[in-house]
């Protein structure tokens, strides 16, 4: 008995290493651990980023699309990779672990460069060269047939692959660490701000380095760059796999929020009482896990299974634990109605920081245009306005150790918690900076065209005489906010989801990304639109940045972010930590 018992202890409940054996305490999990997935992290987003931030160019150039057809591609190519990390996150909790869903995630993302590099190496896969000088009135040949399916093969290949990892590797990271313990605690958080900060790192090598090596030494050596750095990823990743412990998957957390929601509506007329809940959680239990083991670590905490009787929070979900449910494929218990409640909780959340991404959008389209208008000379040394995102990236790289090392120490000796700075205060942060960054960029816009109408360069094309150091300022907040928020948000969704539904609810943090580059497309469209009817002239068209009334633009970006973060503040008073230990 007591050498079971001891075997029990020393083992990690409802987790298993890569051979599918229980992962042991004194073994498995931990910073050791984590730091392969932040190294894996650095790899993975240069090789993503490396192409993303200047693949518009090669599809203007080099396959010959019209200007808005080439950012309306990258604009699709980067929205379905962020939001394929749901699927990736699905996978991860419902089928195989993350470690299984980052290797082959990996390979298709490599299957899907390797296309790429053989096409843009290969002149007979790509569009003839187009002399624009020799013929004026001869439109380039844009890539068609076979040829541009290679090219949109290879491209959402990569994009499959890219969600994949995007939706495995940090819950992956994440599951290292013991959350029953502060120690433990403290680390994932340490591991999410440097997440953030490899992520950054990998994509300042990708801005720099490897873009100036496809501007200047061709494609076919980017495209090569970034399959060699996915490559090299695998092995690094499995160089871990004595040190992982993975999570067993716990069923599809779709399938159950799924299952209760329509529990509930066809249930709605039925009546209940908590008697008949804790009945319906004896006859209907939640589905076991396939090895038989815990679903997570519940041997030192409180889980929502251990909750008898359904909160009184979100009642009409209620309606979907029933003795008399009106099909029995939807008998739901009380665990399932609960974890459900949860994400529902978490939904407005990661609502609100949509509109942080759509302000973030701004930094790759107007901020550029700004700073090609500007004085863009740092002494003798001419830097490229594409090279702008290296700014926040940059400003990233500075912070995220200075947040974790000096600011959160302070913190937690000045508010005597665990944490210093709560999940939901982090976030909080992010939104506020991101209305500061707003009113930033309108205050430098109204001052450039200032220096523009004083210089009598307003129809002129040639540089301002003000220095583009000015765009920096609205790139400092919005890196910091990106930094607070992004990290918060990915820790947040990680501790707040049930265990049974982590992964997807971790890829929360890139659909934002996603659905906030497509709002800035939208309310874009939503202001030429009507001020166009308003006033004949649209803010934000022509081919003169002079003539946009882009201070006003940034204004209502302003003044939608200040709404957001007050209806932000609505859902953050009132959510509830699920666990005493996260609202101390």
């Amino acid at each position: 008995m007591d050498t079971e018992c001891q075997s029990q202890l020393s083992t990690w409940h409802g987790y298993v290493d890569w051979k599918n054996r229980p992962a042991l305490t004194n073994r498995h999990g931990g910073l050791r651990a984590a730091s392969f997935v932040l190294v894996v992290e650095v790899l993975e987003n240069l090789a993503y980023l490396a192409n993303a931030s200047n693949l518009v160019l090669y599809f203007s150039e080099y396959m010959h699309f019209s200007p808005s057809k080439s950012a309306n591609s990258v604009t699709n190519f980067m929205g379905t990779a962020f939001l394929l990390a749901l699927l990736g996150g699905f996978l991860s909790d419902a089928f195989c672990t993350t470690y299984y869903i980052y290797l082959i995630s990996a390979l298709i993302e490599f299957l899907g460069l390797v296309v790429l590099t053989i096409q843009a190496r290969s002149g007979s896969l790509k569009p003839p060269k187009c002399d624009l000088q020799a013929a004026l009135n001869v439109p380039c040949e844009q890539v068609h047939g076979a040829q541009a399916a290679m090219l949109f093969i290879g491209l959402y290949l990569v994009a499959l692959g890219v969600g994949g990892i995007k939706g495995s590797l940090p819950p992956h990271g994440a599951e290292q660490f013991d959350e029953t313990t502060p120690q433990g605690r403290k680390q994932r958080s340490t591991f999410f701000n440097y997440f953030v900060f490899c992520l950054a790192f990998g994509a300042l090598i990708a801005v720099t380095f490897v873009v100036w090596v496809e501007d200047n030494k061709g494609w076919q050596w980017g495209f090569g760059i970034s399959t060699f750095a996915i490559f090299l990823s695998i092995p690094i990743f499995l160089a871990g796999s004595p040190f992982y412990r993975n999570k067993i998957p716990c069923g599809g957390p779709l399938t159950t929020i799924s299952k209760v929601l329509i529990a509930a509506l066809l249930n709605c007329g039925a009546s209940r009482n908590s008697t008949s809940a804790i009945a319906s959680m004896t006859s209907s239990p939640s589905p076991p896990i396939p090895t038989g083991k815990e679903c997570g670590e519940n041997s030192n905490r409180k889980e929502v299974g251990s909750i008898e009787t359904p909160s009184t929070s979100l009642s009409f979900l209620n309606r979907a634990v029933s003795d008399t449910p009106a099909c029995s494929a939807l008998q739901c218990s009380v665990q399932q109605v609960e974890e459900v409640k949860i994400v529902m909780k978490i939904l407005p959340i990661f609502a609100c920081t949509i509109m942080l991404n759509c302000c973030l959008a701004q930094l790759s389209t107007f901020s550029v245009q700004q700073a090609a208008s500007m004085n863009t000379k740092v002494g003798s040394l001419k830097v490229p306005p594409a090279s702008l995102p290296i700014f926040p990236v940059l400003f990233i790289i500075i912070l995220a150790p200075v947040y974790d090392h000096f600011i959160i120490p302070f913190a937690r000796r000045v508010t005597k918690t665990e944490m210093g700075i709560s999940h939901l205060q982090r976030i909080g942060i992010g939104l506020f900076l991101s209305i500061v960054a707003m009113a930033i960029a309108a205050l430098v816009e109204i001052k450039r065209k200032r220096v523009a109408t004083n210089s009598e360069l307003l129809e002129s094309t040639k540089p301002l005489p003000i220095t583009f150091i000015w765009i920096a300022f609205q790139y400092l907040f919005l890196g910091s906010a990106d930094l607070f928020t992004l990290a918060g948000l990915l820790e947040f969704c990680f501790s707040e989801a049930p265990v049974s539904m982590r992964s997807l609810a971790t890829s929360l943090s890139w659909a934002s990304l996603a659905m906030g580059y497509y709002l800035s497309s939208v309310i874009v469209s939503i202001v030429n639109r009507v001020t166009g009817i308003s006033t004949n002239k649209p803010w934000l068209s022509g081919s003169n940045l002079n003539h946009y009334h882009l201070e006003r633009f940034y204004w209502l970006m302003c003044i939608l972010s200040t709404l957001n973060f007050m209806h932000y503040l609505f859902w953050a008073t009132k959510y509830k930590y699920r666990s005493a230990r996260s609202s101390k």
